[in-house]
């Protein structure tokens, strides 16, 4: 199985970055001898920037992977213009994948991942179409993260219905991956298993975790360097990257930073943007705080230097807006990792990489008290004791390079390969 298409909406800012999860598979996948081709939305999620199109789609290359961008309708925020986006990307793979293998050719196999259940519904029927197998990726349990946030709720309608094709999903799929290693339980809990008297195979499914190009990223704290005075102070940086969104629980920050205010030598840094990003400002402008810098939007390849200056690096949301008992995948997580500096996670997880490597501590409680003090605790921790926990960051880091999970995801085409030739 030469040819793969891989699927992922998201996958816009992969083109521009030459970074992140399918470029990396997409890479590592065309050293092997592959010839991967990456389908993404023609609008940037993360930075609202729009690539225009004269057709329904246009390819690409980067890295000699050919982009596909597919034509998808622009939005604003969470609410149903995304959701009309997630459909127009659905609808336009069916438009345009006959006109794709015209150009470059069938694929032997593709793998739909979700950042939304409908990339894989497609991925599902147009490998039918076309007499392909079809891996789908689960990189966050839908429907179970809307239930969570409470935007719909598992006993209604649109509730069971999201349940009925997910499920679907599950069992069409010749192979399923999940990115956190107890996203399989689900599975059991719902009781859809072959050995629980459902219609799914245990067997067929696998856990590849996100990861880190752990090399590249070596590299690029020395090659993509970002001037900022703030990261040059001798300070102790307490450093946050991604999205501030509630889930993020950026205020639980701010209240840290306020009980630390006293404490002249630590500062906290955000990069990162969002919606809650202006009300966060505000907080910090009202309670008249200095510790507190908003650094906004950064070119993911300035990640690797800017984690380089941290001191530690918090892995910041709140408990209950997601289930966290299944793990954590999130890409902030490898990048910190690599940094080889502590982490401060704000929420207790299942299967803790942090806590299996001892490269981090985890907050009893989600609260700016406990930060505080978590904070003070690795300000305050012997050098040789501070040395030591990152250095098994960087170990724990180098286990998800993504040379090692690629080797994970060969020997699920090779499965779902035998699998073919058997039937």
């Amino acid at each position: 199985m030469q040819k793969i298409w891989i699927w992922n909406h998201d996958a816009t800012r992969m083109f521009s970055d030459r970074a992140g999860r399918h470029y990396w598979f997409a890479s590592k996948l065309q050293e092997r001898g592959y010839k991967p081709v990456v389908f993404c939305a023609n609008i940037n999620h993360f930075t609202g920037e729009t690539r225009e199109l004269e057709d329904k789609y246009e390819i690409a290359d980067v890295d000699g992977i050919p982009f596909v961008f597919v034509r998808t309708t622009p939005y604003e925020g969470n609410g149903m213009d995304r959701i009309k986006n997630w459909y127009s990307f659905y609808r336009n793979l069916f438009r345009i994948y006959k006109a794709v293998i015209d150009k470059l050719g069938k694929p032997d196999l593709i793998l739909a991942s979700s950042v939304h259940p409908l990339t894989m519904a497609a991925g599902v029927q147009i490998a039918k179409k076309i007499k392909v197998p079809c891996i789908c990726e689960v990189r966050d349990l839908w429907p179970e993260a809307i239930f969570n946030v409470g935007k719909a709720k598992e006993d209604s309608l649109i509730g069971k219905v999201l349940k009925g094709g997910e499920y679907w999903i599950y069992r069409n799929a010749d192979a399923m991956i999940f990115t956190k290693e107890g996203d399989t339980d689900y599975l059991r809990e719902q009781g859809w298993l072959q050995e629980q008297g459902g219609k799914i195979d245990i067997d067929k499914c696998c856990y590849i975790n996100n990861g880190i190009d752990y090399k590249r990223y070596r590299q690029q704290i020395e090659e993509e360097v970002l001037e900022d005075p703030d990261l040059e102070a001798a300070k102790f940086h307490v450093v946050y990257t991604g999205t501030l969104r509630k889930v993020n629980n950026i205020e639980n920050i701010i209240n840290a930073a306020i009980i630390l205010r006293d404490e002249k030598d630590i500062d906290f840094l955000i990069f990162g943007e969002g919606v809650m990003r202006a009300e966060m400002e505000k907080l910090v402008r009202d309670k008249g705080l200095g510790n507190v810098k908003f650094k906004g939007y950064v070119n993911r390849q300035y990640i690797p230097y800017i984690l380089s200056r941290s001191s530690v690096n918090l892995l910041n949301y709140a408990q209950d807006l997601y289930n966290w008992k299944r793990g954590n995948s999130s890409n902030k997580m490898f990048e910190y990792l690599a940094s080889g500096k502590p982490i401060i996670s704000t929420v207790k997880m299942g299967y803790d990489i942090l806590e299996r490597y001892s490269c981090g501590v985890t907050l009893e409680k989600c609260t700016a008290d406990c930060l505080a003090d978590k904070i003070l605790m690795i300000k305050n921790m012997p050098e040789t004791e501070y040395k030591e926990m990152g250095m098994r960051a960087q170990e724990a880091a180098q286990e998800f390079d993504f040379e090692k999970l690629t080797d994970k995801l060969e020997k699920v085409i090779a499965s779902v390969e035998k699998s073919t030739l058997q039937s």
